[in-house]
């Protein structure tokens, strides 16, 4: 009980978020971090798992070779990162010591849900949707403009919502090699035995971690109604092309 009340004054201290290393420059680089990865992912991978999805290639290998990246932990590759010549230790920008290898091991660790949910949503668009498409005359990028994108935003919305909460989450061990964000709180206050400051900063992890879960599934709704409405809106607007 003693560790929690530890925490619960740290947590109301006002000292610790602010000034340097406070909790609320920690949180905006753990964001950073955060959103740099997850834009990375989604302009490598997206792209690549949409276009495997349309021409209905590929997709197999694509897929499980993203799916072996989740077996491979993060930290571990974190670790190689940084021991290699390139991207090393250095600095890079905003993103402090390490920054480059932990954007990479972050942008590969959310490329997985990316690229399985697009892949699959684009394969999974109603063949008799796609065969009156290319009945009234769309060319392939028509339809997939007009249809199969449409259609499969559900799904990829579901797998950018995934990825940006797992990669929230997986960015606190950027501290474990000097890096920014508020995995240094936890860091730091468990090696120097203060369990309260640790157990603080990993309830502002999950904290912001749900803030970002139910924003990111806010946005998706508003995006991305109901499947069935879509197939029936884009079946509707469907029309000969001249």
């Amino acid at each position: 009980m003693r560790v929690l009340r530890d925490a619960w004054d740290h947590l109301l201290t006002g000292s610790s978020w602010t000034g340097d290393g406070g909790m609320l420059e920690l949180l905006g680089q753990q964001l950073l971090l955060t959103v740099t990865a997850l834009l990375l992912a989604l302009v490598v991978g997206l792209p690549v798992a949409l276009g495997l999805g349309h021409l209905g290639r590929g997709g197999f290998l694509a897929v499980n070779v993203s799916n072996v990246g989740r077996a491979v932990p993060t930290f571990a590759l974190l670790a190689v990162l940084v021991t290699l010549d390139w991207p090393g230790t250095d600095s890079f920008g905003p993103y402090g010591r390490a920054g480059v290898a932990t954007l990479l091991a972050l942008t590969l660790f959310a490329l997985p849900p990316i690229i399985t949910n697009g892949y699959v949503a684009v394969r999974e668009v109603p063949d008799e949707v796609n065969e009156a498409a290319t009945g009234m005359g769309m060319t392939g990028a028509q339809r997939f403009w007009r249809v199969e994108l449409p259609l499969a935003t559900p799904l990829v919305a579901s797998g950018v919502r995934l990825a940006l909460v797992q990669v929230w989450a997986t960015a606190t061990i950027a501290a474990l090699v000097a890096g920014p964000g508020l995995g240094r709180v936890i860091t730091d206050g468990f090696y120097r035995s203060q369990y309260g400051q640790g157990i603080a900063g990993a309830v502002v992890v999950a904290a912001v971690a749900l803030l970002l879960e139910l924003l990111a599934a806010g946005v998706q709704r508003l995006a991305a109604p109901g499947r069935r409405d879509r197939v029936a809106t884009v079946s509707t607007g469907l029309h000969p092309v001249g």
